[in-house]
């Protein structure tokens, strides 16, 4: 039977974001660690001898192992915020770390994980998002030594990298939850976006072809206007700046905010998703999937009905949309959990374990 729903999740009062770790929630302290897949073979046929692996986990790996993959130019330790971690990871919550086993690995080219920036720059292995599961599932299974996965959740890049480890890997895991992502190509305004992003990079002429000595001129403002092009939410942006000077105050704010990335590692990291697309090998994921989107995301908008029209093809499938309003941040919204904190919940308590 197939299982697709909408469903409208709560909005309630805003999160104090300024709030630090350790007062947001009281979830065991994370560890790093670091390992080293050998001979690392790329879908382009390029050969790394040594792939470091960074991870960051949360709790005991006694626990149901949990995979929690970040998004673009973030990092496994970037989860762990207010909005994130202090909702899912505390006692009582979702994914209670004293019961779980969460395990945030840094994607190739991104965190601490092999990167062009350690000294190959655009010699770096032309990685994709295949490359990057990949890699994970060797971290998984060869690293840490784990056969099978109580639930992979990714947002953003990790969603649509979620959606990758169903088919590529579908009894890996007993349940998806994919979020901010669609179970399609790679294309539309989020692709045009990211395009024009990466050739701000390359034509900038203090990129000299990856070989700069000082970061390009142009990455932060770049950046920026990315940022504010695709993820914000239109609601929340008129609330947050109503007249002129408060949309000022906000560029001036960004833009004067410390950006230390590498251009060569976010050149990467946005040319990733270029030959994204789950769309062929939708019929191999057999784990329930709960998606999370929200309306005003401005990278998947729902209007498109591209997520629809997938998710047709995903018979154990449904998905949660969360409306907008002045408190959601389009494709920002998912990365604060409490506005699907419970569907998740609801959704475990209903997805089966399987024996391994």
């Amino acid at each position: 039977m197939r299982w697709l729903g909408w469903v409208r999740a709560s909005v309630g009062a805003a999160l104090a974001l300024a709030a630090t770790w350790a007062g947001a929630a009281e979830y065991p302290a994370p560890h790093e660690g670091d390992w080293i897949a050998r001979d690392f073979r790329f879908r382009s046929g390029e050969v790394l001898p040594e792939l470091r692996l960074h991870y960051t986990t949360v709790g005991e790996p006694t626990g149901e192992p949990v995979l929690i993959l970040h998004g673009t130019a973030g990092s496994g330790a970037g989860m762990l915020t207010p909005a994130f971690a202090g909702e899912l990871f505390g006692p009582g919550q979702p994914l209670d770390a004293r019961r779980y086993f969460i395990i945030l690995p840094d994607a190739i080219g991104a965190g601490k994980s092999s990167r062009p920036s350690d000294g190959l720059r655009m010699r770096f292995p032309r990685y994709g998002y295949d490359d990057m599961v990949e890699a994970q599932y060797r971290l998984v299974t060869e690293g840490l030594k784990i056969r099978h996965l109580r639930l992979v959740l990714g947002n953003s890049m990790g969603g649509m990298q979620t959606w990758l480890w169903g088919e590529a890997h579908p009894d890996a895991m007993d349940a998806l939850v994919p979020m901010a992502s669609q179970p399609a190509a790679m294309s539309g305004r989020n692709w045009i976006m990211r395009r024009m992003l990466i050739e701000a990079i390359r034509s900038d002429p203090g990129w000299e072809g990856g070989d700069y000595t000082a970061q390009p001129k142009s990455l932060a403002l770049a950046n920026a206007f990315f940022g504010f092009g695709t993820s914000g939410g239109t609601l929340a942006y008129q609330a947050l700046a109503p007249t002129r000077a408060a949309a000022d105050k906000l560029v001036d704010d960004r833009l004067a905010a410390p950006f230390p990335a590498d251009a060569n590692d976010l050149l990467y990291q946005w040319e990733s998703s270029r030959d994204y697309d789950p769309s062929p090998r939708l019929d191999r994921i057999r784990a329930p999937v709960l998606a999370v989107n929200s309306a005003d995301d401005e990278r998947n908008p729902p209007e498109t009905g591209v997520m629809e029209e997938a998710l047709k093809r995903v018979p154990t499938a449904r998905l949660v949309l969360i409306p907008a309003g002045a408190e959601t941040r389009g494709h920002g919204t998912t990365g604060m959990a409490r506005f699907w904190a419970e569907a998740l919940r609801s959704f475990l308590e209903s997805v089966p374990r399987k024996q391994m």
